[in-house]
């Protein structure tokens, strides 16, 4: 596939733009972070122009037009704490059973009179990502931008470039957090704006904890947020990772997750899209240690002229690994959807089980998704298995339903439901898992909660 010549020139003109940027700006972007992340930026920068913004061209992106999305050129805030509020006026949690620490970040930056890093239980740290690299420069000299030669994208070098802060999570050895850390990501401004957030979460030996992320917009405005997190398991580290992706319709996500898992380390991750113009998530995973497992699960409902994209990379290192991943989609109106997932079995990861299952229903005969699971497989002694499905509501099921005397919108949403409901058991947290299956009950009937002075733009899905 080959680009249009005046395409082509458009995305070097705003690559080339965004150089400006980083290079008018470059005092104050390392001004508000700390040494050694701007110690990477010009190396990621010269990367980032290689590179460009992946195209359609490019096999992963073939279907999400990411080019797009950065013309023209949206302002970016790369002043911390310039917008000045009161979070827990603003935002309500959705889940008020739910006993969890939780930290706001507005923007990418911890709002004003926040605790720059705080410590909990255990001298378990968690806050800004900037703070923890002026006091604990030894732990990000190991990890920090280790994890992304994955899949060593220009995108993701863009984020190395600007990004001035983020979360910052660390649990030490033999620790086991009991709290949950929730996390509230929410963008708000007074116009069309760019976010370059970086999160690193470090779990030591033999430790565990849960984490929440909710993606929030507090405003109707255009915002796109080019995000990466790095994810360190070391040995018998146990992680759950929750998100819920909750956007106004003119957004655009783009989240980098890259985690590496040593021996027996265990991380299940499960992304719950309710909400978002365009969203792309990439999950990559390492296999690095023996007996390592990962489980990467994602549910997305769409319609309108949404499109949700999702690709994921399980790469097996080591012997006696198992992956398992699971992705499932509604979608309605005019709405699109993409999956691409790729499983790696290097020739010395001997006894591998690794899993792979993409299964999407379409309401309409305008919603369209392009799945692509794949397998590379380089050893001999395994089992894997890759498979996807795209179809209509099973019409034996729903005249079963109908005979015992539900009506025909009531049993549709509950075979809905039920398709669902195979991701949203995976949530680790009983009360989180109630309330998200009440939140997804609600999309699926166009009913979806807002959450206080929210300015989501929620299509309904009628039936």
């Amino acid at each position: 596939m080959h680009y249009p010549m005046n395409t082509m020139i458009q995305n070097q003109e705003t690559e080339k733009l965004l150089r400006e940027t980083f290079t008018k700006n470059r005092d104050t972007i390392e001004r508000f972070s700390a040494d050694l992340m701007n110690r990477r930026r010009k190396e990621a920068l010269e990367h980032f122009m290689q590179e460009g913004i992946p195209g359609r061209k490019t096999e992963s992106y073939k279907y999400t037009d990411m080019p797009g999305l950065f013309s023209p050129l949206l302002h970016m805030n790369l002043q911390p704490n310039h917008v000045h509020m009161d979070v827990k006026e603003i935002f309500q949690c959705d889940v008020p059973e739910l006993d969890t620490h939780i930290i706001f970040l507005v923007n990418g930056f911890l709002p004003p009179n926040s605790t720059p890093l705080e410590e909990l239980e255990g001298k378990v740290l968690v806050g800004s990502l900037a703070e923890a690299a002026r006091r604990h420069p030894e732990l990000l000299e190991k990890h920090y931008d280790r994890y992304t030669s994955l899949n060593p994208e220009g995108l993701v070098s863009l984020n190395t470039a600007f990004a001035q802060d983020g979360l910052f999570l660390y649990i030490p050895d033999g620790t086991k957090l009991e709290r949950p850390i929730q996390v509230v990501n929410m963008s708000v401004w007074e116009d069309n704006l760019m976010i370059q957030q970086r999160n690193l979460f470090i779990l030591g030996k033999n430790s565990a904890a849960s984490l929440i992320i909710c993606d929030h917009t507090l405003a109707p405005w255009r915002f796109l947020n080019n995000a990466v997190t790095e994810i360190f398991l070391d040995e018998q580290a146990r992680f759950d990772l929750s998100r819920v992706q909750n956007e106004n319709n003119s957004s655009q996500h783009i989240s980098h997750t890259f985690a590496r898992q040593e021996t027996a380390s265990t991380m299940t991750s499960n992304t719950i899209t309710l909400h978002g113009g365009l969203v792309r998530n990439n999950f990559y995973a390492l296999l690095n240690g023996e007996h390592a497992e990962n489980n990467t699960y994602g549910l997305y409902l769409s319609d309108r002229n949404q499109h949700i994209d999702n690709f994921s990379f399980i790469d097996h290192a080591a012997p006696n690994c198992t992956s398992n991943q699971l992705f499932k989609g509604v979608l309605d109106d005019q709405a699109t959807g993409a999956f691409t997932g790729r499983i790696r079995v290097r020739q010395d990861a001997q006894k591998t089980m690794a899993y792979q299952s993409n299964n999407n229903i379409l309401l309409t005969d305008e919603a369209r998704i392009n799945t692509k699971p794949q397998l590379e497989i380089y050893a001999d002694d395994v089992k894997c298995s890759h498979g996807a499905t795209v179809g209509q509501l099973d019409p034996a099921a729903l005249f079963y339903l109908r005979s015992r005397g539900i009506n025909y919108r009531e049993a549709r949403l509950m075979l809905m439901y039920a398709f669902a409901h195979d991701i949203i058991s995976h949530i680790a947290v009983p009360p989180l898992r109630e309330r998200i299956g009440d939140l997804v009950d609600k999309r699926l009937r166009g009913e979806l909660s807002r959450c206080n002075a929210c300015h989501i733009n929620c299509g309904k899905l009628n039936y």
